[in-house]
């Protein structure tokens, strides 16, 4: 058995005591991620579209990285400060996944780091 520490530079960095992901042998877990660009370490906008878009921008880069991808994400948590933003997410989940889905809880929180919009953590299969 394997373990393995994940990190990429084109997913913003830990903003805490945690690694962007843990690589235990096939399988990836994946600290959340929130709409922060990887080099400036700033939300990259106020939109929740553009926020989605970015949250799996991130977490495709550190799958990448543990060489996996968005296709073999088993299971998502999405945290959303506003639960009105739910279609949304449903909206971007159908155009990134094949049926049948990835696994998922939507949370609803008062609040997330920065001032994100959504946090969105995963556990995936490696290749």
């Amino acid at each position: 058995m394997t373990k393995e520490y994940i990190h990429t530079d084109k997913a913003p960095s830990a903003i805490g005591a945690y690694s962007q992901a843990v690589k235990f042998n096939d399988v990836v877990y994946l600290s959340g991620q929130i709409p922060l660009d990887p080099e400036k370490m700033v939300l990259i906008s106020d939109d929740i579209n553009i926020q989605i878009k970015q949250v799996f921008t991130n977490l495709s880069n550190v799958l990448n990285a543990a060489g996996s991808s968005l296709g073999e994400i088993i299971k998502l948590n999405v945290y959303l400060t506003n639960l009105e933003h739910f279609s949304k997410v449903n909206e971007h989940m159908e155009k990134i996944f094949e049926k049948p889905y990835p696994a998922r809880a939507a949370i609803g929180i008062k609040e997330l780091p920065k001032g994100a919009l959504i946090e969105i953590d995963a556990i995936a299969r490696s290749k």
